[in-house]
């Protein structure tokens, strides 16, 4: 049974009327996990706040939690249920009745109506709310010093007004019985000296009136800012506790059992403490996963965070997964030739980043000069060949009967090509317009590959890849960067094809947003957001990947990726988790069901899935990384000098060789150097395309050496695709039509 106590009324603030603020109280059903459902809370609504206890009793003692109203939104679903939206966080509720859900629902839209008031009444007037009582009392003391001596002021101005009339009076009746003219002139100056007198002590009491006002303004507002800043420091207070006890609790756990404690069963663990069953309601969040995931058994282990350890055991085929104790392709350097495990250190060099950035504010960073200073010694055709560091998981997707196997193989690639960003905060060169890149890695690994800057405005890239082990890859990347004051997003544009050779599969994909946050002040991290969307154009598979963008405040694995392989029907066979730094793993479906609680009325689908399968995980960064730009085993021999290359190869630009050496002065003059021949170059062609236009003549644009202009067949765009030659000119070393950019 619900209870409404009428409170006594508070004074109310001058020239506002509110209604009486009602406490109403009562049972209402909070949902709280998948694994909990709803669980019965004591909810107490009062003074614009909704708290709820475990229990009547906890209320002298502990509140579980509370919702502000002054900005919620109250929404009234089906029979009996209600959700609150505040501060990103949704609340459903279910009452026991429709009367007593109609009864919650008036008394929280009453409720909110006044604290809103009374919210837009305290910002206008600047009334502080609670504080402290010992800084109360200070604040009044001083304040009452200051009225007493303002009282003591305008006694003595009562006193100066009183004594100067008597003055004046007896002043005029001297004046009336003296009739001599040099009387008569004291006396009238003697009259205005007092006057003014006068005068001034009303002005001064005036000031102190004026000083009086500012202090009791003042007060105020500084009253009210002291108490945000005493909330937020008690929010962190309990923060930091809730982590320390976390970290605690943990750390036992570790102690007690460290061999076999696993990810899974800490999730497991803390669904079975009662201490925390609220905190699990993150579920429903507008930005969590549209599923969630259960074992066979039915315990429920992709909750809140998306966690890749989500799956019980079962039988999806070891053939096409990837053993995470298998360490060998751990390293792109053991097989074949002998290549490079280290580069110069990177010199400490200090720049001012913001004194250059902050006139390109909205400016595409391609048009921007910038000094090498912001660089890795690497192009962007190089950053492209990057994304073949994985290049494994194409060979045993080429291997996979099934292409739904296959999808999972492929879709973990596309988020591997991220794994070495994490920490590579600094841009790739931008590639001079003819410029090219190889990556001859046949005898290690299969493939080949070559790519060529097609574009210089906007810039534009085209790769082609071929393996001897069952398929070719093939991507027409631009790139549309934008300063955005605190932080630089990167738009990769185009898409990517890659198809096997034995079945003809050919899937098709594109790259999601990379950002670079704390352009101003802070540290530089970057992350990665945004869905990419991979389509089979042979089988109509599809597979939908969430990049989560990464948020303080979320409770969300940071940098998870999550994504459902489905088949033409829209049939949901495969779960994929991880992150996109780490590892990818991979979960087969054996039923589905549709639950409830999701956000505005949405259902969410769970999906019971058989043990994970570990796709890619990421390798280890080699030894003193940190001073070698992060750079992962394969970074650091993409720029290694090989002979045989073209004379337009990355490897032989010299400002980005002399960057790697920690000449980063002469770089800076090869890089100025480079960008005027480039200017120059360009100039001259637009003279020609000019003149030509105005002879009437046809003249074609810029054409690349190795790459072509088509449609594509299938998604029915303009691409930039391999026309052949390079390898063959390559074997005869026979450069001639290489023009000389560098």
């Amino acid at each position: 049974m619900n209870e409404l106590v009428k409170c006594l009324p508070s004074p109310t603030l001058p020239g506002l009327h509110l209604p009486c603020l009602d406490t109403y109280k009562g049972w209402l059903f909070k949902w709280t996990n998948y694994l909990k459902g709803y669980q019965r809370r004591w909810f107490v609504l009062s003074n614009g706040l909704l708290s709820y206890y475990r229990t009547q009793a906890e209320m002298a003692h502990t509140c579980r939690g509370t919702i502000p109203l002054a900005k919620a939104h109250i929404e009234v679903g089906d029979t009996c249920h209600l959700v609150l939206t505040s501060g990103g966080r949704s609340y459903h509720l279910k009452a026991t009745s429709e009367g007593e859900c109609q009864r919650w629902v008036s008394a929280l839209q009453q409720a909110k109506a006044n604290a809103t008031l009374l919210m837009h009444h305290s910002d206008d007037s600047g009334d502080e709310g609670p504080v402290p009582q010992e800084d109360r009392a200070l604040t009044q003391g001083v304040l009452k010093t200051l009225a007493s001596k303002l009282d003591d002021l305008s006694t003595c101005n009562e006193l100066i007004g009183k004594h100067g009339a008597a003055l004046q009076r007896s002043l005029s009746e001297l004046e009336e019985l003296r009739g001599s003219a040099d009387s008569t002139d004291k006396v009238k100056a003697v009259n205005e000296r007092a006057t003014l007198f006068r005068i001034t002590s009303n002005a001064m009491i005036n000031a102190c009136r004026d000083f009086l006002d500012v202090a009791e303004s003042h007060s105020r507002r500084w009253q009210k800012a002291l108490q945000h800043e005493r909330e937020q420091r008690h929010h962190l207070e309990e923060t930091i506790e809730q982590l320390a006890k976390q970290h605690n609790s943990l750390e036992r756990a570790w102690k007690e059992n460290p061999t076999s404690y696993t990810g899974a069963e800490r999730s497991q663990e803390g669904d079975a403490s009662d201490e925390n069953d609220d905190a699990e309601f993150f579920d429903a969040m507008e930005d969590s996963p549209a599923f969630i995931t259960v074992t066979a058994s039915g315990n429920i282990q992709h909750k809140r965070s998306g966690s890749n350890q989500s799956m019980m055991s079962g039988g999806v085929p070891n053939d096409w997964t990837h053993n995470e104790n298998d360490n060998s392709g751990t390293n792109h350097m053991q097989l074949g030739r002998t290549r490079r495990s280290r580069i110069p250190d990177k010199p400490n060099y200090s720049l001012n980043l913001w004194s250059i950035m902050k006139n390109c504010i909205g400016k595409d960073l391609s048009k921007i000069p910038m000094p090498v200073n912001f660089n890795e010694p690497l192009s962007m055709l190089q950053r492209l060949s990057e994304d073949l560091e994985y290049s494994e998981l194409l060979d045993r997707a080429a291997r996979c009967d099934s292409s739904l196997e296959q999808m999972c193989l492929v879709a973990a690639f596309s988020v591997s090509s991220y794994s070495t960003t994490v920490h590579r905060t600094a841009k790739p060169f931008n590639p001079l317009l003819g410029e090219t890149y190889e990556l001859d890695r046949l005898d290690e690994y299969g493939y080949r590959s070559i790519s060529e800057q097609v574009s210089h405005h906007p810039p534009a890239a085209a790769h082609h890849v071929t393996s001897q082990r069952g398929w070719t890859l093939w991507q027409h990347i631009t790139i549309d960067s934008k300063f955005r004051g605190k932080y630089i997003s990167v738009v990769p544009l185009g898409n990517i094809h890659l198809q096997f050779h034995s079945s003809g599969n050919h899937y098709v994909w594109s790259k999601v947003t990379s950002t670079v946050h704390n352009i101003i002040v802070g540290k530089l991290w970057i992350d990665q957001s945004g869905d990419i969307d991979i389509v089979n154009n042979t089988t109509k598979d599809t597979c939908r990947l969430k990049f989560s963008p990464y948020s303080y405040f979320s409770r969300e694995v940071p940098r998870k990726v999550t994504g459902v392989v489905e088949d033409r029907e829209g049939t949901a066979h495969y779960i994929l988790s991880g992150t996109w730094d780490d590892k990818m793993e991979s979960a087969k479906i054996v039923d589905s069901s549709q639950g409830c609680g999701g956000s505005e009325g949405k259902q969410k689908t769970v999906y019971q899935t058989l043990q994970p399968k570990l796709l890619w995980k990421k390798y280890p960064l080699p030894d003193n990384a940190e001073n070698m730009h992060f750079f992962s085993s394969l970074a650091l021999t993409l720029n290694e000098p090989e002979e045989g290359v073209a004379p337009t190869d990355s490897r032989l630009r010299p400002d980005q060789r002399l960057m790697e050496a920690g000449l980063w002065d002469e770089a800076n003059v090869q890089k100025q150097r480079l960008e005027e021949c480039q200017r120059l170059e360009r100039k001259r062609r637009e003279a020609q395309a000019n003149q030509a236009l105005e002879e009437g003549q046809d003249i074609e644009g810029y054409q690349p050496l190795w790459f072509e202009k088509r449609t594509d067949d299938t998604m029915r765009e303009s691409t930039y695709v391999y026309r052949g030659g390079y390898w063959e000119a390559k074997d005869r070393q026979d450069w001639s039509q290489c023009p000389e950019i560098f």
